[in-house]
């Protein structure tokens, strides 16, 4: 199986993967006990207004209408298109948009994750590859006991004694929250432009008719060279060619027409390098430090372990031997030969556990009153707010989902075995 059948399949079946997830949810919020209606209101509404909210919210109708609404809403396209986020219901709370709400909360997850994930990666590989090395010494028993202690230490436990350290004795660090309030978040980059005009779409329509040319041309020159460049690959080259071109058309006349292109990613550290403060920069790397740094050195003990073993295995086989017989230095055998065949399991342990990261880590942003998801579903389910509940798990879902999909695509981009 080629690379790109076995992408196409691997894509088809998360499909039903997907709407499997979101089945599974929707019963499940409909059959827990309790009444969300109930809850909001508790004793202090009369029977008609409870029922007026029931029919806001939707619930007076059959289930299988809710249910069509529901993955009608997720997959409505002209609502992703126009609002930045899917139509995940509205919060029972608040009664703002529960996509909205997940959103405006992801950036600070994520970028927790990107710096724990770093932090984890270089840790955990790097001190497995040594451990390996150094098999059944001091440094190997000292590795492998750092391994473990991180591993079973409850990451609540280890972010409390930072915070004690660093936060209150020292005072080197700030002990939570994702900025010093004192400090104005960064806003990104913005790029003014020219108002449209007839010079514009002259110049833009001749670039793009001259595009197409040049891409003919390439198209035309590939099948004479090629006798064996099919016809197959000219229609998919060209969809590919005039689909990113249309992108390229409607972005451009959409930032013009606005007369700015405002880039903001939501992470603070880009953010303030983007706008060019410095100073908002080194205070978001303060207040991020403790936080990434102790679910870092806690997701490092998985990976030492994980590496060790597969390294172990790895410097056994027989291309490492006849590696060493050509006289190579042990460094480039161990970190040139070895870690890279023993890293791919460890590529997939990496992304899902990304993943799993991208729902929120609860404790950690709990502990350091870190505003993201997991912060967002430990508020919501306090407050019995079932549609956000909802949304939030069918976005942890997604995530997981899409993550696993990218880490199998490249696995199987890095080992043909798996595509056999």
């Amino acid at each position: 199986m080629g690379l790109r059948s076995y992408v196409v399949t691997r894509i088809m079946l998360t499909i039903p993967t997907l709407l499997l997830l979101l089945s599974m949810v929707f019963l499940v919020m409909r059959v827990l006990p309790g009444d969300p209606v109930a809850l909001r209101f508790e004793k202090r509404a009369d029977p008609e207004q409870m029922e007026r909210m029931r029919h806001i919210l939707g619930m007076d109708k059959p289930l299988w209408t809710q249910y069509i609404e529901y993955l009608g809403g997720i997959v409505d396209i002209g609502y992703l298109l126009e609002n930045g986020y899917p139509n995940l219901g509205k919060s029972m709370q608040t009664y703002e948009e529960v996509g909205g709400q997940i959103f405006s909360a992801f950036p600070a997850t994520l970028e927790l994750a990107i710096y724990s994930m770093i932090i984890a990666s270089i840790l955990g590989i790097l001190l497995g590859a040594i451990s390996s090395k150094s098999y059944n010494s001091v440094l190997d028993h000292l590795i492998r006991g750092f391994g473990t202690v991180t591993y079973a230490i409850p990451v609540f436990f280890l972010g409390i004694i930072f915070q004690l350290i660093f936060g209150v004795y020292l005072r080197w660090l700030p002990t939570g929250l994702r900025l010093n309030p004192s400090v104005e978040p960064p806003s990104g980059l913005t790029v003014y432009l020219s108002p449209p005009s007839q010079g514009f779409l002259y110049h833009f329509l001749l670039s793009s008719i001259a595009g197409l040319i040049v891409s003919a041309v390439y198209v035309a020159m590939l099948r004479i060279k090629h006798a064996k460049f099919k016809l197959k690959e000219i229609l998919i080259s060209a969809t590919v060619f005039l689909a990113t071109w249309i992108a390229y058309a409607y972005a451009s006349w959409y930032f013009v027409c606005t007369g700015e292109l405002h880039i903001s990613t939501g992470l603070y550290t880009v953010d303030s390098l983007l706008e060019g403060n410095l100073f908002t920069f080194f205070e978001s790397l303060k207040t991020l430090l403790l936080p990434s740094l102790t679910l870092g050195i806690i997701l490092s003990g998985m990976f030492i372990r994980m590496t060790r073993t597969n390294m172990l295995e790895t410097l056994r086989l027989d291309f490492v031997t006849a590696a060493r017989a050509r006289g190579l230095k042990e460094s480039t055998v161990t970190y040139g030969y070895a870690l890279r065949n023993a890293f791919l399991p460890v590529l997939t342990m990496m992304g899902l556990q990304f993943a799993i990261l991208l729902g929120g880590a609860i404790l950690t942003e709990t502990t350091f009153s870190w505003p993201g998801l997991g912060s967002y579903i430990v508020q919501r389910i306090s407050l019995r707010d079932y549609t956000a509940i909802q949304g939030a798990v069918v976005m942890f879902g997604l995530f997981i989902t899409f993550v696993s999909l990218v880490v199998d695509i490249l696995y199987a981009y890095l080992d043909p075995r798996i595509r056999l």
